[in-house]
């Protein structure tokens, strides 16, 4: 498998994402227009953020900050989170268990 093989899905508008999932975690890479935001929400899911290049503000369990290249995030399950893209960014995900509605 390729990265470079696997399709680009748009699962929220201005974030385009492809997908990889194994029997216990999926693997998000995302690119994001600038502007595009990810309204607030929780999932059971443990999820780490990795900001790979621009400019991304994140809101987690009322608190924002910015993070840029390099950053990451721990999100806890359950928790409220919500996120801006400030520049165009990409960005990966790891979600633990398998985000089952991504497949």
């Amino acid at each position: 498998m390729h990265l470079n093989d696997i399709p680009n899905r748009e699962l929220l508008p201005g974030f385009t994402a492809k997908m990889v999932h194994g029997e216990k975690l999926s693997w998000a890479f995302w690119e994001a227009k600038a502007g595009a935001e990810v309204p607030e929400h929780q999932h059971p899911h443990e999820q780490i953020m990795h900001v790979v290049k621009g400019t991304f503000e994140f809101t987690l369990d009322k608190h924002t900050q910015t993070y840029t290249d390099g950053s990451i995030v721990v999100i806890p399950s359950n928790t409220p989170h919500a996120g801006r893209a400030i520049t165009d960014c990409r960005l990966m995900d790891i979600f633990t268990p398998v985000r089952e509605e991504y497949r």
